[in-house]
């Protein structure tokens, strides 16, 4: 069946409205919210990780919403320093939701790794964390671990081995504790994925669609 794309408009709890779009087949088996990095340092929607992430995903008969953080593109509201963005990924869920009785993951790369990792409703069934920031996080971001890392439900994270952020060997001793979390160190790799999109659209897919075999 035809891959088709089409724009929409998220409305936050707290009043915004957020640019989006969702990629999908007819009638999808799943659903994904896809959150993209951060907005300060150029991060929208459409980074290719996304991009591909959305494309691989519909193959796969899973539909994905691709969204403007709150002040990113001709999103509504101000940056809100990676809490009130909580927000904007809640949005983008409850429309999911909508369209599918099937799982719900959430999938975000770098800052979106790290809000996605903070919202916790009910109609999540997992998570996938690019280049999560985590040790950004402890410190400044949104001072400690995020809400998902005591949830039962399951977590991958996908580690670039030479990330200029949170590099594994800062991230493994941060997520020992973790419930139902595995974590996947990508050989050669930084932060930005330069040479190896391709690998992470893979490992960024494989979890959710491995979950409906």
């Amino acid at each position: 069946m035809a891959i088709e794309t089409h724009s929409l408009l998220l409305h936050t709890a707290d009043g915004l409205r957020l640019d989006a779009e969702l990629t999908t087949q007819p009638a999808p088996r799943a659903a994904a919210v896809l959150c993209h990095p951060h907005p300060l340092y150029g991060g929208d929607r459409h980074h290719p990780l996304l991009t591909g992430v959305a494309q691989r995903l519909a193959e796969h008969g899973v539909a994905s919403i691709r969204f403007d953080f709150r002040g990113a593109g001709d999103s509504e509201g101000t940056h809100g320093g990676g809490v009130d963005e909580r927000l904007d990924v809640a949005a983008a869920v409850d429309a999911v939701a909508l369209i599918t009785d099937g799982p719900v993951w959430v999938i975000g790369y770098s800052f979106g790794a790290a809000v996605a990792l903070s919202v916790v409703q009910t109609r999540v069934d997992g998570w996938v964390a690019v280049a999560p920031p985590l040790a950004m996080m402890a410190s400044t971001m949104m001072n400690g671990a995020p809400l998902a890392a005591s949830d039962h439900r399951p977590k991958h994270l996908v580690v670039p081995r030479h990330d200029q952020y949170s590099p594994p060997e800062a991230v493994e001793p941060m997520v020992a504790e973790w419930a139902n979390t595995s974590l996947v160190v990508v050989e050669s790799a930084d932060h930005f994925l330069a040479g190896h999109l391709a690998r992470f659209v893979e490992l960024a897919v494989a979890p959710l669609v491995g979950a409906l075999a």
